[in-house]
């Protein structure tokens, strides 16, 4: 079976099977919209992708931000040098994170992250949960459920969210095997991001059937584009950020 074949299938799985998850996100997103709130996505490594599905993109959400260990350079002056592939690790970058976003307590989050169990990502969703944020994860229930956590408490980000979406990868992620052992051919950002767009269309759906107007992103690169987003985004000044 070819690596297409076996990733569609595994596309049409995760869609059935997280069907009711992803009714329950997009609820959770419509709440926090409806009450003048943002969708805070965070990923770190390959997950960062999945929160650029979520955060700031042509026919998405413009009440968005995307959340990333790159805000400690970007919004918190330090160096270029503390982003090291080990700094998701660090459960005090959770705290840093969160300070320097622009939060409301009617804001809800989506944490990514295909084995949950780092320092950072647990972190953060402890801290989202202790704030009475609704929490949102996006992980592997397979890799998560095969990992020790990294985190002093032992937890896991599937252990604290609200609603879990599983993007329905392996162990290790990749779904094609190498003879004499080993595999190859990864699939968490695929399906990560299906679910990520189910969601986010679920939530602009159920916008439009109650009767408003979605705050939805045009391309850039269509005409009016710019200027309809402009406006989009002064109505919620100081609120989300386009920093990267």
């Amino acid at each position: 079976m070819t690596f297409a074949s076996k990733v569609l299938d595994l596309a049409h799985q995760v869609a059935e099977s997280q069907a009711e998850p992803v009714r329950a996100a997009a609820a959770l997103l419509v709440a926090s919209i409806r009450a003048g709130g943002v969708v805070n996505a965070f990923g770190s490594g390959h997950s960062e992708a999945i929160a650029m599905e979520i955060a700031g993109r042509a026919g998405g959400l413009v009440p968005s931000n995307r959340l990333t260990p790159k805000d400690l350079v970007l919004y918190g002056g330090q160096p270029a040098s503390v982003l090291t592939p080990e700094l998701e690790r660090d459960p005090a970058v959770a705290h840093q994170i969160y300070e320097l976003a622009p939060v409301a307590p009617q804001d809800v989050f989506v944490l990514i992250s295909s084995s949950g169990v780092n320092g950072t990502v647990v972190e953060l969703a402890t801290i989202v949960k202790e704030r009475g944020h609704p929490l949102i994860a996006l992980t592997s229930v397979k890799h998560s459920m095969r990992m020790t956590s990294r985190h002093p408490s032992g937890g896991k980000l599937l252990d604290l969210a609200d609603v879990v979406l599983d993007n329905g990868a392996p162990y290790g992620d990749a779904i094609l095997d190498l003879p004499g052992g080993g595999s190859y051919g990864a699939v968490s950002t695929i399906t990560s991001a299906l679910l990520a767009q189910m969601v986010v269309t679920e939530a602009v759906q159920e916008l439009v059937a109650m009767g408003e107007t979605p705050p939805i992103y045009l391309s850039v690169n269509v005409t009016g584009g710019d200027e309809h987003n402009k406006a989009l985004e002064s109505r919620y000044a100081g609120r989300i950020r386009r920093g990267s």
